[in-house]
């Protein structure tokens, strides 16, 4: 029997992972959780904010 994943926290849920590496279900629900730590960027709403958000994601790009 599975264990309840939406009462884990993401530091248990990552721990469960670890030690059952092909749950598929668990690593989904950790993807589907995202990262609360990762920047938020606003939907562009204008032509500048397009621009901008293109320059963001490009200057991204280039450092892998």
């Amino acid at each position: 029997m599975k264990p309840d994943f939406s009462k884990m926290t993401r530091q248990e849920l990552r721990a469960y992972i670890l030690a059952n590496r092909d749950d598929d279900d668990a690593i989904a629900d950790l993807i589907q959780r995202g990262n609360p730590n990762s920047p938020k960027f606003p939907f562009p709403k204008t032509d500048a904010d397009l621009k901008a958000m293109q320059e963001i994601l490009g200057d991204k790009l280039s450092r892998k």
